[in-house]
């Protein structure tokens, strides 16, 4: 595609307002709602009898108590967590590629991640070693996309989406014959391609959260060069910017990024697509804008996302991923008819 141009990088006060009391009412009504209901009062009175010097009694007995702080909290934040990372990680790869259809799921990181993790839960591992390799396997992926597509197609969406495509597909079959090679553990790998929070604690979100912040701020650091890189190479190379050195670190981190939430929550299409888009609608096209409220929004997104997985077939849930793929579907071919007639 195209340079840009770059949009103002100022927003007003009132949009990260906005955008954090909708993180606060997501937040909110995760902890309130499911399969058990808890009065909020009750909630917001064990919530603050857990803050420093302060004792309030609440109505919550102790298997409400256990309820809220040992399954809906840590998976709440969970879910704020992958959808914080899947979104800056889309909002990143767009920069970059300088393509608004550039995605994790798409560019076929996803897949090679999910390969890498399959290979570790087959292989018998401890989840420790799940990150460090579908990182390997996520580098891997989005290597080959970036490479095949400049091959065969220069830097057209059609040539890196339909490249993501192929590497994906790829992966997957390499994944499917693991799987046939491991029937034990085809239970537990099916139900993690399909996207969940179900079986998450604490013990995954402290898992996720280094990854997650180291990730997180490199991109948001570069925030600024994105921006620079949409006028194109040669002009981001007069400005004095080392482009091969920014795509390196700002894919690099992206894919730290897809890689630590897949290893955690499994396969969630279409929240790098969605996120940053919807943002682009409000706020124009500035990185410098995109790239912070995408933590925020993407956040937001997925705890509704994860809400209604719980509750719309209540007692039973949908896996996540096939809640953001309802959404995410009919969204992208929206956004590819916008790029469509852009170009």
């Amino acid at each position: 595609m195209g340079a840009r141009p770059i949009a103002p990088a100022r927003i007003g006060a009132g949009v990260w307002l906005i955008s954090a009391g909708l993180l606060l009412v997501a937040v909110l009504a995760g902890l309130l709602a499911g399969s058990v209901s808890l009065d909020a009062v009750d909630v917001f009175g064990a919530l603050a009898d857990r803050l420093p010097l302060i004792a309030v009694e609440h109505g919550l007995d102790e298997v409400q108590t256990r309820l809220l702080f040992e399954l809906r909290m840590p998976r709440v934040v969970m879910g704020g967590l992958v959808g914080a990372v899947l979104a800056v990680a889309g909002a990143g790869y767009q920069g970059v590629f300088r393509n608004p259809l550039a995605d994790p799921y798409l560019l076929g990181v996803a897949a090679g991640a999910g390969l890498g993790a399959t290979a570790v839960i087959g292989a018998g591992a401890g989840p420790a070693a799940i990150p460090i390799v579908a990182f390997v396997g996520g580098m891997a992926a989005v290597g080959a996309t970036y490479v095949l597509s400049r091959t065969v197609g220069g830097r057209t969406t059609t040539s890196l989406i339909l490249a993501g495509v192929a590497v994906a597909a790829f992966a997957t079959a390499i994944q499917t014959f693991l799987l046939q090679r491991s029937y034990e553990t085809l239970r537990e790998v099916y139900s993690w391609i399909l996207g969940r929070l179900v079986t998450v604690g604490w013990a995954e979100v402290w898992s996720l959260l280094p990854y997650a912040l180291l990730a997180s701020s490199v991109l948001v650091a570069l925030r600024r060069l994105l921006d620079v890189l949409g006028l194109g190479d040669e002009e981001a190379v007069g400005l004095g910017v080392n482009v091969s050195s920014v795509r390196r670190l700002v894919v690099v981190a992206a894919t730290l990024a897809t890689a630590a939430a897949v290893s955690v929550s499994g396969l969630i299409g279409f929240v790098g697509i969605i996120v940053p888009h919807i943002i682009r609608m409000v706020t124009g096209w500035s990185y410098r804008v995109i790239v912070p409220l995408s933590l925020v929004v993407g956040a937001t997104f997925l705890i509704i996302a994860d809400l209604g997985a719980r509750t719309l077939v209540a007692p039973a849930e949908l896996p996540i991923g096939v809640v953001t793929a309802f959404i995410g579907a009919p969204f992208f071919l929206l956004v590819l008819r916008s790029t469509r007639g852009s170009s």
